[in-house]
C-alpha cells in the first residue's frame, strides 16, 4: 500500500504549482539581488541583526510569515529600488507594498541631533561636487540642493508653487520658464508625468502626490497627456524619470559658457539617505554641439496659470 502524500485533485496541484513557482522566483530575486551587491549570506544577516541560517531560510522563501516589516527590512538590507521592492512584495505575499506601513517602519526623526549633523554634512559634501545634484522626499519636495543646482536655474522667475528649489516635478509640469530650461519640453513632461504616476503607485496616501496629480486634472492639456499620451509614451519608452537612466535629454544652462547640455537623470542615493525616506538625483551634464541637434517640434504642453 503507498502511503505517499497525493494531491487530491487539479484545484490542489494548481495551488501546489503556483506556491512553488512563487517560492523559486523569490530565491531567485534574493539570490540575483545579493550576488548584484557582492555580498555573502553572513554579510547580509549582519545588516538584518539575524543569525546566517535564518537569513539563509529567508533567501530559501522557508519564513512562518511575512510580514511587511521584514520585507521592507530585507529591501532596505539589499539596497532595492521603489521597482525593486515591488517586485519583493509581489513574490512574497502576492500583492503591492503599502507606503503607509514603510513610513511607520523607518526609524526616522528629524529632531534627532545626530541626524541632523549628518544631513548637514552631507550638504557640504554635495557643495563640493560640480555637477548638478538634488535629494528629495517621497512627494519630490527638494530637501537639499548644492550650488551647482541652484545655478543651473537661476533666473526662474518667482511662482507660488512651482519653483526648483521647491519641487522638482512642480517646477517641470506647471512653471512657465521651464521649456526654456528643460529643452524639447514634451519629452521632459510626458516623463515627469510617468514619474507621477509610478510614485502614486508606491505612496498612494501621500497627499503632497494627490495634489500633483490634482492640478494636473485642473488643467486640460496636461490631464489628456497623463491619461492618453503617457501611458503609450511608457509603453514605448518603458520606464519613469528616474528608471529610464539610459535617456539623455537636453537642458539649457543659464551660463551662456555651457549653453544647451546633454543631460542624464542618475539616480545614486546612499543608504544612509534611503533609511530616511530620502532620494539623491544628479543631473550628469554633457556638452552637445547646437549644430547637430535635428530641428524639433517647438510645441509643448501648455502649462496651468
Amino acid at each position: 500500500m503507498h502511503t505517499d502524500v497525493q494531491l487530491n485533485g487539479p484545484e490542489e496541484t494548481e495551488e501546489f504549482l503556483v506556491t512553488e513557482i512563487q517560492a523559486r522566483r523569490l530565491q531567485q530575486f534574493l539570490k540575483g539581488r545579493r550576488d548584484h551587491l557582492d555580498l555573502r549570506q553572513t554579510q547580509v544577516a549582519e545588516r538584518l541583526d539575524i543569525s546566517e541560517r535564518a537569513y539563509g531560510n529567508w533567501e530559501r522563501g522557508q519564513v512562518k510569515e511575512w510580514t511587511d516589516e521584514k520585507l521592507y527590512a530585507l529591501a532596505e538590507a539589499l539596497e532595492m529600488s521603489e521597482f525593486q521592492i515591488s517586485r519583493l512584495f509581489l513574490y512574497a505575499v502576492g500583492r503591492a507594498p503599502q507606503p503607509d506601513v514603510r513610513a511607520a517602519f523607518r526609524r526616522t526623526e528629524s529632531e534627532d541631533p545626530a541626524v541632523a549633523a549628518f544631513l548637514g554634512d552631507y550638504t557640504i559634501m554635495m557643495d563640493a561636487l560640480s555637477l548638478p545634484t538634488f535629494v528629495i522626499d517621497q512627494s519630490w519636495n527638494v530637501k537639499m540642493a548644492n550650488s551647482a543646482y541652484r545655478d543651473a536655474f537661476r533666473g526662474v522667475r518667482a511662482h507660488p508653487s512651482a519653483m526648483p528649489s521647491r519641487n522638482f516635478l512642480r517646477f517641470g509640469l506647471f512653471h512657465p520658464d521651464a521649456p526654456s530650461i528643460l529643452v524639447d519640453h514634451l519629452k521632459w513632461q510626458l516623463a515627469m508625468l510617468a514619474q507621477l504616476s509610478s510614485s502614486l503607485e508606491q505612496h498612494s496616501e501621500d497627499t503632497g502626490l494627490q495634489a500633483i496629480r490634482r492640478d494636473v486634472y485642473l488643467h486640460p492639456t496636461l490631464r489628456d497627456a497623463y491619461l492618453t499620451d503617457m501611458p503609450d509614451w511608457v509603453m514605448g519608452s518603458g520606464a519613469d524619470l528616474v528608471h529610464h537612466e539610459a535617456a539623455v535629454r537636453e537642458l539649457r544652462h543659464p551660463d551662456p559658457r555651457m549653453g544647451l547640455q546633454g543631460c542624464r537623470l542618475v539616480e545614486e542615493t546612499p543608504r544612509s539617505l534611503k533609511a530616511l525616506g530620502l532620494t539623491r538625483l544628479t543631473l550628469v551634464l554633457v556638452d552637445i554641439d547646437e549644430r547637430d541637434v535635428p530641428d524639433r517640434d517647438t510645441a509643448h504642453i501648455q502649462h496651468a496659470a
